[in-house]
């Protein structure tokens, strides 16, 4: 495990069971050979299209789901390993913030008994203090202790993610998963719950995994992105070495993308023909070929290595003569 990694996963893939109405599909390749190490304290975003195995990855470092193949490492302790008082430790440290503001709330239960059931399970505070360490979370996220009797219905969606965040705090994690936690919220309040989530890293100091598909917003919240595509990982590396100067073309393409206001730059924006081919029938060797204007034949008999290129980036290109 790497000295300063919290967690740390090695050669993680995960492949669903293909569906079918009269037989069994293919299955499908969510995320492939994944190695990547998490700092304590450090904000990692990960970023990609749809279907580019971003949710997968962050349940597999959860433990949620188990890993068809690799090893996941927790403060060194294994995933898919120990004893379920074992289990219940390592999962009280590891808390997710849902897309869902109002699904991931169960809308029969008053908030503030929401926010309570990790004290409650995980035994943090005696039964006479939890009322006032609920009202102590929603100060935390910018709500009132008053509105613990309210019922999720009764807020707003930015209102509901705050919550969503305050329990997952309740547990008093150290890592936190927050899977595209904005993405269904206006763009004002967006750029609320961001603030939020940066200040409660810097101030809990907190390790997260930012999911998300607003590159913006990585580079605003993280000290590193992943760049992934079909299940593998593009790129990878600090943050502005990244956006200032993306060597993968996936990761050009994306950044491409992005809205800008010197049209000198919107001029040179990289369209990729075509949409991801299937997860359950991905291209051979790098995956990215099919849409990527450097491919060559060799392209599809390897798979690239995610290899060192410049200071700490690592790219998974056979073409370096193309990353240049």
């Amino acid at each position: 495990m790497t000295a300063a990694a919290l967690i740390e996963a090695q050669g993680v893939s995960k492949i669903f069971p293909g569906r079918g109405v009269f037989r069994r599909g293919r299955p499908v390749q969510a995320v492939r050979a994944v190695d990547l190490a998490i700092g304590r304290g450090e904000a990692v975003g990960v970023v990609g299209e749809s279907g580019s195995g971003k949710s997968t990855l962050g349940r597999l470092l959860l433990g949620l789901i188990p890993a068809s193949e690799g090893r996941i490492r927790f403060d060194g302790e294994p995933l898919d390993r120990g004893s379920r008082a074992a289990w219940r430790r390592l999962r009280r440290r590891m808390q997710i913030v849902f897309q869902d503001p109002f699904g991931s709330l169960d809308p029969r239960r008053r908030i503030g008994a929401q926010i309570a059931d990790a004290l409650v399970i995980h035994g943090l505070v005696p039964a006479a203090e939890r009322s006032a360490r609920v009202g102590a979370l929603l100060r935390q996220v910018g709500l009132e202790p008053a509105h613990a009797t309210r019922f999720p219905h009764e807020f707003s969606g930015g209102q509901r993610q705050r919550i969503g965040i305050a329990r997952a705090l309740a547990a008093e994690p150290d890592f936190l998963v927050a899977d595209e936690p904005v993405s269904a919220l206006d763009v004002s309040i967006q750029a609320q719950i961001i603030a939020l989530l940066d200040d409660l890293r810097l101030r809990l100091g907190l390790t997260l995994l930012f999911i998300s598909h607003d590159l913006h917003v990585v580079r605003h919240l993280c000290d590193r992105v992943v760049v992934m595509y079909l299940g593998r990982v593009m790129e990878e590396g600090p943050v502005r070495e990244v956006f200032e100067a993306p060597a993968h073309p996936y990761t050009r393409a994306l950044l491409s993308a992005t809205p800008r206001l010197d049209a000198a730059r919107r001029a040179r924006r990289i369209l990729l023909p075509g949409d991801p081919p299937s997860p359950s029938d991905p291209p051979s060797g790098c995956v990215f070929r099919t849409r990527c204007a450097h491919a060559r034949p060799a392209c599809a008999e390897t798979v690239p290595a995610l290899e060192r290129h410049g200071a700490a980036t690592r790219v998974a290109c056979i073409r370096r003569d193309a990353l240049d």
